[in-house]
């Protein structure tokens, strides 16, 4: 069974939320890969994690870079993993992967102001938790905590 995290993005934008994300991630010591739905947010994301802090940066590399299974946060926009991952991050409306069992961990990050990111992320629960998934709903609080709804 898989953990599977659903984060309701309506207070911060994917941008601040998951690079903080990653870097828990990273402290655990586990490793990543985080599909996009597209080559173009690929692209943003790979520049995001390189600057999103003036005094550091996330480990990470794409196809293009080469070195995948070396890589502790691989980006793709398919559903590889290369650095034999335990958690997924699924952004931009990516579709989980056939294989979710195959991970410890699956982090949906949807956006809450899109009709249709919201109709995907209702979908992918449905078919995740009638699967056997462990399903869990979480969204910022006015503070910026992150509160488990459901």
């Amino acid at each position: 069974m898989t953990d599977v995290l659903f984060y309701h993005l309506d207070r911060q934008p994917l941008d601040r939320v998951l690079p903080k994300l990653l870097q828990l991630t990273l402290e655990r010591g586990w490793r990543a890969v985080v599909q996009a739905g597209s080559a173009e947010r690929l692209e943003a994301l790979d520049t995001l994690l390189w600057t999103f802090e003036d005094e550091s940066f996330l480990p990470h590399g794409t196809a293009a870079d080469g070195h995948e299974a070396e890589q502790p946060v691989f980006l793709a926009t398919d559903d590889v993993n290369p650095n034999r991952a335990t958690v997924r991050f699924l952004v931009d409306r990516a579709a989980p992967p056939a294989d979710a069992a195959g991970y410890d961990r699956l982090v949906l990050l949807f956006d809450g102001n899109d009709p249709d990111a919201l109709a995907d992320a209702r979908t992918h629960w449905k078919t995740l938790k009638a699967a056997g998934h462990a399903v869990t709903y979480w969204q910022q609080n006015e503070q910026g905590r992150w509160v488990k709804k459901a």
